[in-house]
C-alpha cells in the first residue's frame, strides 16, 4: 500500500468556494483511496486567508497574529474538502502531528490545514510525510513545477525535470517568508530532505497529474533528497 501526503495550494480555494471544483477533486481521492493508498491532504489558506492577512496587515498587526489567521483559514478549507469526501473524510481536523497520527490509524482520508505560526502548509505536509513515513508527498500548485526564476516574471526561466534538496533550497532561500505568500519554503525543503520522501511540485489544477505522480509517474518536478 503506497501512503501518500497530498498539499493542495489555493487554486482549489478560491472565494467563495466552489463546492463542484472540490467535489471533483474528491473523486481523484476517493479513486486512490479505494486502490489501497493511505491519504493525507493538507488544504492551504487560499484567496480567504490572503484577504484576512491583508487586511489584518492595514490594521498593524504582527505576523504571527496574520499566521494565525491563515491557519484558521486552512482549517476552514479542510472542513470543505472533508465535506467533499463525506464519510471517506475523518470526522474531525488534526491539530496536531499527535492528533494527525491518530487519526491515521483508521482506514479514512485525513484532511488536514495548518499547524503552527511560521510554518507554510507546505512545510506542514512535509512534517505529515515525514510522522507518517509516506512513500510519497505532492505538492500540487498553479505552476507546472520548480523553475530556474519565477516563470509569471520571467518567460526565460527553465525549468527542472528533477531538482536536489540541496540546489532547491538555494532557490528557496532567494525568497521572502511572509504569511499569505506562495514561495519555495527552505523549511519544506529541509524536511523533505531530512526524512527522504519522495516529493513531486506539480500543476494540480490537472487532476490527472496528482494521479500520475501517486504512481510513481514523469510529471511536475521530482524532488531528490540529498543522501
Amino acid at each position: 500500500m503506497v501512503n501518500l501526503v497530498v498539499k493542495l495550494g489555493h487554486f482549489l480555494f478560491p472565494y467563495p468556494p466552489k463546492p463542484k471544483a472540490l467535489k471533483g477533486y474528491a473523486k481523484i481521492f476517493e479513486a486512490l483511496h479505494s486502490e489501497g493508498c493511505g491519504l493525507v491532504l493538507v488544504a492551504g489558506g487560499g484567496m480567504a486567508s490572503r484577504g484576512y492577512i491583508e487586511a489584518l496587515r492595514r490594521l498593524h498587526a504582527d505576523e504571527t497574529v496574520c499566521d494565525e489567521a491563515g491557519i484558521s483559514v486552512s482549517r476552514l478549507n479542510a472542513r470543505l474538502m472533508a465535506a467533499a469526501l463525506g464519510d471517506l473524510a475523518y470526522p474531525a481536523v488534526p491539530r496536531s502531528l499527535e492528533e494527525l497520527r491518530a487519526y491515521s490509524r483508521h482506514d479514512r482520508i485525513v484532511v488536514m490545514g495548518g499547524l503552527t505560526p511560521g510554518h507554510s502548509t507546505a512545510a506542514v505536509g512535509a512534517l505529515a510525510a515525514e510522522a507518517l513515513n509516506a512513500d510519497i508527498y505532492i505538492i500540487a500548485t498553479d505552476v507546472d513545477g520548480i523553475y530556474s526564476e519565477d516563470p509569471k516574471a520571467d518567460p526565460k526561466a527553465r525549468k527542472f525535470e528533477e531538482i536536489t534538496t540541496e540546489k532547491l533550497l538555494e532557490l528557496a532561500l532567494k525568497g521572502k517568508l511572509w504569511a499569505g505568500t506562495y514561495q519555495l519554503d527552505p523549511l519544506a525543503v529541509k524536511i523533505i530532505e531530512r526524512s527522504g520522501v519522495t516529493a513531486y511540485f506539480l500543476d494540480g489544477r490537472r487532476k490527472e497529474n496528482i494521479m500520475k505522480a501517486s504512481l510513481g509517474g514523469k510529471v511536475g518536478t521530482k524532488i531528490i533528497p540529498r543522501s
